[in-house]
């Protein structure tokens, strides 16, 4: 494996102090090389426009757009890793899949130990990669773990989705779009506009209707002969 190349950072955070203190503590590490100093996500927005970064160490509640609201919203975002005053958003972290989650005060014993972490994140990327066949989703206050091989069907509700397994339906916050980009590609396919269907769980194919297992999922009349192209390529329909 080739040595890992130093880590480029940023820093968001409102607090002076608390930028003052990350720098020193970024000084002090090797692997760390600090490309920039923030003061809130509309300056960290407009400096991922022009410099490149492998972490972020972003602050929860700053003024204008928090940092959860902009890791959400920015597209394919560096890894981060929290900091904050508060605890309460520890779960959302976890969801966001931050590398870590430091609470204020940081203790530099505290930072050298979230800094090693993500060390081991970035060398492991070098590390042939291993395949992972579940994901975890929000869903009446808890985690799910759902493994895409149970996976029946998702279903598009407004701003949320349903994920019909063969044992229940689960209900999590996400758009459909969203799940998609989590799913494996070729596995799944989209044959309407509000529909996820795993392509080995089809028992047949009706006119426009799908069925899966007990379920009827629509094709859209537009998309008819892409899925059809799909489901036979894919050389996974039940026969």
């Amino acid at each position: 494996m080739s040595e890992l190349s130093p880590i480029k950072c940023i820093i968001t955070d409102d607090e002076p102090f608390a930028r003052k203190g990350l720098q020193g503590y970024i000084r002090q590490i090797n692997f760390l090389d600090l490309k920039g100093v923030c003061e809130n996500a509309v300056e960290l927005n407009s400096l991922l426009k022009k410099e490149q970064a492998d972490l972020l160490f972003l602050d929860i509640e700053m003024p204008y757009v928090t940092g959860i609201d902009f890791l959400r919203s920015f597209p394919s975002p560096p890894k981060v890793i929290f900091t904050t005053a508060y605890e309460k958003y520890a779960l959302q972290g976890f969801e966001l899949e931050v590398l870590d989650y430091l609470l204020k005060p940081v203790s530099f014993e505290r930072f050298m130990k979230a800094a090693n972490k993500a060390f081991d994140y970035f060398r492991a990327q070098q590390a042939p990669a291993v395949v992972q066949d579940y994901i975890f989703v929000k869903s009446e206050g808890k985690l799910e773990k759902i493994h895409f091989s149970a996976i029946l069907f998702a279903e598009a509700l407004e701003n949320y989705v349903a994920i019909y397994t063969v044992e229940k339906k689960i209900i999590t916050h996400l758009t459909l779009k969203m799940l998609q980009e989590k799913l494996p590609a070729g596995v799944f396919i989209q044959p309407h506009k509000s529909y996820l269907v795993s392509v080995e769980k089809i028992n047949s194919i009706e006119g426009n209707i799908l069925h899966v297992w007990q379920y009827q999922v629509p094709i859209s009349k537009y998309q008819k002969e892409e899925v059809m192209e799909k489901i036979v390529n894919s050389k996974l329909l039940k026969r």
